[in-house]
């Protein structure tokens, strides 16, 4: 399926009017960065790089796309027969997916003709942003967790290829599995389930329901303890599986009080093994209260697929640089008010003191790299060609094993919960 109408209609009439004016193909460079963190926030998490690239691959306008375009007069017979031919042929440099960016990072760079590179920004701004703001959060709550794993559960609150995605950012983030089926077909990523309240609700009584469960899916299975009363669920599920139970799942209540109501039940019935995994609206602060609890796992549904309330990472596509008539590189920089921008071709580095991060140093005009620093722009496509290793589920794996080298690098405060500036200021040399 093509991606070439995930777009605004700007971005091909823009491509229409530089035809005429014969700007079209000036070499550009476009940068993806985010001016500030969300409110209060310390960092955040790169991710949407693996999906963005398979877009790319797929942004093609076909005979259905081209006609629909002519036929509605979005744009004149030349640009259509111009959009006919489109291949991306530039090259892009980025963050690598699981990176920690700060504010300003240029985390993604596009160098090209201008009608090529422009009509990717809604593109790869539609994918950054979600994508990001999703790793973010869940980032947050993986450090909440303290080492408890986690699962993704968001599906049913968020739009069906956002629940996609979002499974997909959590996982990177450090999430252990997701609810999501189709996440775990295309991105390899590990699913998990068995039955909600509906299920014992089905059956004539909480024992039948259990029984069905264990006879299907096994004693080390989950079962839901809250439909009815909590303690009477628990005698059940132990004696219909046995001291073998795998877990037992509390979606409701005063968790702290009831999970060492439950934890307390479970090991006197002999089951000291059988785990305790709760669910009940849980974000980053909720988690983290449940820290002296003998939780065991944890499962996030709404919190973590839309952002924990930030559910876009605020990033911008700008134009920081072009070729002038001499061929040389012009800056270019908006000046309009609390939205300027740095002009120029930037250079990246994370400037690191005994291994910890202590400044995202952005170099602009120069691709210098001192001791000390580490290069944080990778490339990502030359020449047209895409680097394969960011695709698919070996790249989603691969994202998720940087973004835990990444996070070792900050500083202790950067996992602090309360409101604070980003943990490493942002220097332009």
């Amino acid at each position: 399926m093509t991606s070439a109408l995930l777009t605004d209609r700007y971005e091909i009439t823009m491509v229409e009017a530089a035809l005429r004016s014969g700007t079209a193909h000036r070499d550009s460079v476009f940068e993806v960065f985010a001016r500030r963190l969300p409110e209060g926030r310390r960092y955040g998490v790169v991710a949407g790089t693996g999906r963005f690239l398979q877009q790319l691959a797929d942004f093609r306008f076909g005979e259905a796309e081209l006609a629909w375009l002519r036929d509605n007069r979005i744009v004149d017979g030349t640009t259509v027969d111009w959009l006919a031919d489109y291949r991306f042929s530039g090259s892009i440099w980025g963050y690598r997916e699981g990176e920690v960016y700060l504010p300003n990072s240029p985390l993604l760079v596009i160098e090209a003709s201008f009608a090529e590179a422009v009509l990717l920004e809604t593109l790869a701004l539609s994918v950054f942003n979600y994508d990001s703001a999703v790793a973010s959060a869940a980032a947050r709550m993986v450090s909440a967790a303290d080492g408890r794993p986690l699962a993704e559960m968001g599906s049913r609150r968020t739009g069906e290829r956002s629940a996609v995605a979002a499974a997909r950012a959590a996982y990177i983030a450090g999430f252990g599995a997701t609810s999501n089926l189709e996440a775990g077909r295309t991105w390899g990523i590990p699913t998990m389930g068995t039955a909600a309240h509906a299920f014992t609700l089905l059956h004539d009584s909480e024992e039948q329901a259990f029984r069905a469960q264990v006879d299907t899916l096994g004693p080390g299975t989950t079962l839901l303890i809250d439909t009815y009363d909590i303690p009477t669920a628990v005698e059940t599920a132990v004696r219909v599986a046995g001291t073998g139970l795998g877990a037992v799942r509390i979606d409701s209540g005063d968790l702290p009080s009831l999970v060492g109501q439950v934890r307390r039940q479970l090991d006197s019935l002999g089951a000291t093994g059988t785990r305790i995994t709760v669910t009940n609206d849980l974000d980053e602060f909720t988690i983290a209260a449940l820290r002296a609890a003998p939780v065991d796992s944890f499962g996030v549904g709404t919190s973590v697929v839309s952002g924990s309330g930030h559910p876009a990472a605020g990033m911008v596509f700008k134009l920081v640089a072009r070729r002038g008539d001499d061929g040389g590189w012009v800056s270019v920089a908006k000046k309009s008010a609390e939205k300027a921008t740095v002009g120029g071709r930037k250079h990246a580095v994370r400037v690191l003191d005994g291994g910890i991060a202590t400044t995202e140093l952005i170099r602009v005009g120069s691709t210098e790299t001192r001791a000390g620093e580490r290069p944080l722009l990778v490339p990502l496509v030359t020449d047209g060609e895409i680097d394969p290793s960011y695709l698919g589920a070996e790249g989603t794996k691969r994202a998720r094993d940087h973004r835990q080298e990444a996070m070792s690098e900050l500083p202790a405060d950067a996992f602090r919960l309360g409101r604070g500036d980003p943990v490493v200021p942002t220097v332009y040399a």
